[in-house]
């Protein structure tokens, strides 16, 4: 494979769904008996209102990916990669060939991507490069996710508000935008930060718990805020560019204040359009970066050539970086 093949690869299409109806914050049926603190959490969050999709995370996978292929006939990915909901729809069985059938992905290898949270789809696009670079044969990717919440409550203190959608989207050769650099890591340390008791209660009763706010807030932010530096560094060296080539920055939507912290850190200014998809869906977990890549490609304020850097996180202590050229 030559550097220009590599160079080649990017994005084939996208397609998000997003829900029709939004729901304000405060009329979600835990924020009553939310407590002071969790209260003034959300009033700061920055999310407004939530989108809700009364359907399983399989069912509007399968949707995203049917819609993103309709206008595509003949277009089968050899790939399918599923990006892991917050929690799998049945123990013991594949959500990814659940999603593989529903779509009717015929002749693709389905698996899942998990562990990541939300950076799994910033590493599903990598992965998508590296498995396009490895095999000449294979000319198309496909890759999925859909939020919805693992518990019943929406609010999921002391980190955002979840929202519901889904999205399918294809890395191909000679894609666009092309994928220029991308570096991830992990920590391990974090693994049991959050967690929910799934085998003592039944479903109804789930509640997501953090096993310490104050870790989450400063001890992982501070790791955060190292370790995203450092990978930034690394990809824009790994281009060759520095940062004065970035026409634009986009991350994951959590809360409005991950977008001052990291403004603050990198000295890159982070697109409205993620203040926005915040406000209006809340935190749409693996998804929110696919959807404001998606939208910002949409507005037509780039041109040929321009960089976008993807920054994402996730609480259990993963990271990602990944440059786009438009």
């Amino acid at each position: 494979m030559t550097q220009a093949q590599a160079d080649g690869i990017g994005i084939g299409a996208v397609h998000c769904v997003l829900p029709e109806t939004l729901v304000p914050v405060e009329e979600l049926p835990e924020y009553p008996a939310l407590d002071h603190d969790q209260a003034e959490f959300v009033a700061g969050s920055g999310v407004r209102t939530v989108g809700v999709i009364e359907t399983s995370a399989a069912e509007l996978a399968a949707r995203a990916c049917r819609e993103l292929l309709a206008d595509r006939p003949g277009a089968v990915p050899d790939t399918f990669v599923l990006v892991a909901p917050r929690a799998p729809e049945v123990l013991l069985s594949s959500d990814a060939a659940r999603v593989q059938a529903e779509a009717k992905l015929e002749g693709a290898f389905a698996f899942t991507l998990d562990g990541l949270g939300c950076t799994g789809s910033s590493s599903a696009w990598a992965l998508a490069r590296d498995l396009l670079l490895a095999d000449p044969a294979r000319h198309s990717v496909l890759i999925a996710h859909a939020s919805r919440p693992a518990a019943l409550d929406r609010v999921r203190y002391p980190v955002t508000v979840i929202g519901d959608g889904a999205y399918a989207m294809t890395l191909v050769r000679g894609g666009r935008p092309r994928l220029r650099a991308h570096r991830q890591a992990t920590d391990g340390t974090f693994h049991d930060l959050f967690e929910i008791d799934y085998r003592s209660v039944p479903w109804y009763e789930w509640r997501e718990v953090c096993t310490s706010p104050d870790r989450y807030r400063f001890e992982l932010a501070l790791h955060s805020r190292n370790r995203l530096a450092s990978l930034v560094e690394q990809v824009l060296a790994d281009a060759g560019v520095g940062k004065e080539r970035i026409a634009a920055t986009l991350m994951q939507n959590v809360a409005a204040s991950a977008y001052r912290f990291y403004e603050t850190l990198l000295g890159l200014p982070v697109h409205p359009v993620c203040g926005e998809h915040l406000a209006a869906y809340g935190h749409l977990g693996a998804m929110d970066v696919v959807l404001n890549l998606q939208a910002l490609l949409s507005r037509r304020e780039l041109t040929e050539g321009d960089l976008v850097l993807v920054l994402n996180n996730s609480p259990v202590a993963a990271w990602a970086v990944t440059l786009w050229e438009v």
